[in-house]
């Protein structure tokens, strides 16, 4: 790696962790904790790429963007953040940043994307830089669409490289995961947010003038059809003309499903030119059984919430928040959010104890996760609906390579895990049980560190 890197955060220890990187990798690096001296290196001609945080004492790190590339038209600029949120990755997106990657950041994938934005800067033909203006937002209040795991930062760059292009966009996901709130933030950040955002349900459709009622409502806004996988045949067909027939200028059209359209597609159960018409752009948002790691950042979110509201100052003890993490919340952030708020008006102390969270979660419905494409589902569809989601959340990168031993880890590891529990711990019964030899399954359970104490039998 060749290049000087020019290097703004005011961690300590983030500054000596890059340089100390970057010097090994071959690279000259400047780090200092100011912007005023970042922008007066940029100014003096210094650097080939710039590593910046966002938040900084003195300023904030986007709003630089544009005078650096007034400055300097080219320099990658590869946006570092703790603010772990959509809106953080929107106005990267929007302030032409090279890359952005959230605190904490895995430090070998940012040596890779700054060693390719160097190859990059040195091959490409610098043209005039594009006057831009910054506007800065501040997240809404209502808008919990924070997440620091690799699946909704995916999730994020993904909406901020789709949300001005001119195409559909479908969201899947489980109930309470988000999905209308990724549709309003693909709105509230893209150039059509002074215009209307319309949702609509199956009923919008009913009647001579339903379609053309939500045209008119919706204008040269955005149309959201809400859950259309429940679609009957005749609103499927409705929405199909209604789409081939749209004005000039035409509303942006998105649409939320908790089940897999694909699969009942392939049961004759949804349009396949409906299913075209509305899969432009996938957007699979996880569930939070999938980014545990989530799950502090959103519980103090909505911690904060309630302060704001009133509802008093609370905190989770250490052994609160370890059965929080440790629940399947099968509602997801809805549920989690209901959750918390109960919490906070039933708790006695300010911290919030695990007896308490037990109390309530006791008291949860038991709710099952919805299974896209119904209870018929082949085992081998719902692989592939996981590994589609899997390549979805990477945009349009692919995963790094080594992907077949992954999976199949990932997949050799549950099954042997079921079949111990299945057989109560009997290897033998477990081995006999998978078709493999005794040796190899205890291999295996080496091998995958699998603990096989106090098993029992499922019933």
């Amino acid at each position: 790696m060749d290049g000087t890197v020019l290097v703004a955060d005011d961690d300590r220890t983030i500054r000596t962790v890059l340089t100390q990187a970057l010097t090994r990798a071959g690279c000259r690096v400047h780090a200092t904790a100011s912007l005023t001296t970042l922008m007066r290196w940029v100014e003096e001609g210094k650097g080939d790429l710039v590593i910046s945080d966002v938040m900084m004492p003195d300023g904030n790190g986007l709003q630089q963007l544009p005078k650096i590339a007034e400055h300097r038209p080219g320099m990658p600029v590869i946006v570092i953040s703790a603010q772990n949120t959509i809106m953080t990755a929107v106005q990267a997106a929007e302030a032409d940043a090279y890359d952005y990657l959230p605190k904490p950041f895995d430090l070998p994938d940012l040596m890779k994307r700054a060693q390719k934005a160097l190859e990059q800067k040195r091959k490409q033909q610098v043209s005039p830089p594009k006057p831009v203006e910054i506007e800065v937002r501040e997240p809404q209040s209502d808008l919990p669409l924070v997440g620091r795991t690799q699946a909704m930062q995916a999730l994020y760059r993904l909406v901020a490289r789709v949300m001005n292009a001119d195409l559909p966009v479908l969201i899947l996901g489980e109930s309470g995961t988000g999905k209308s709130l990724i549709a309003r933030a693909i709105h509230d950040f893209s150039d059509r947010r002074t215009l209307p955002f319309v949702v609509a349900q199956a009923s919008d459709l009913q009647g001579a003038e339903g379609a053309s009622s939500l045209i008119s409502r919706a204008k040269g806004g955005s149309l959201v059809f809400d859950e259309v996988g429940d679609y009957d045949d005749e609103t499927q067909a409705k929405i199909v003309r209604l789409l081939d027939s749209l004005p000039d200028p035409a509303p942006r059209i998105m649409a939320t499903t908790q089940v897999d359209l694909a699969a009942l597609m392939e049961a004759d159960k949804f349009r396949q030119d409906l299913y075209y018409r509305l899969g432009g752009v996938t957007l699979a948002v996880p569930p939070l059984r999938e980014r545990v790691e989530d799950i502090p950042l959103l519980a103090e979110h909505f911690l904060g919430r309630s302060e704001t509201e009133g509802l008093g100052h609370r905190l989770f003890s250490t052994e609160a928040m370890a059965l929080v993490r440790a629940y399947a919340w099968p509602g997801n952030v809805r549920q989690l959010e209901n959750t918390i708020r109960r919490l906070v008006v039933t708790s006695s102390e300010d911290e919030i104890s695990r007896n308490e969270v037990e109390a309530v979660l006791g008291n949860q419905p038991a709710v099952e996760p919805l299974r896209p494409g119904g209870e018929g589902e082949k085992l081998s569809a719902s692989i592939a609906r996981h590994l589609r989601r899997y390549f979805d959340l990477h945009g349009g990168n692919l995963p790094a390579p080594g992907l077949y031993d992954r999976i199949l880890k990932e997949m050799e590891a549950p099954l042997i895990e079921i079949a111990l529990d299945a057989t109560g711990g009997n290897q033998a019964r477990c081995a006999d049980l998978l078709g493999i030899n005794r040796n190899t399954l205890r291999k295996k359970i080496t091998d995958l560190d699998i603990q096989v104490t106090r098993r029992r039998k499922l019933t």
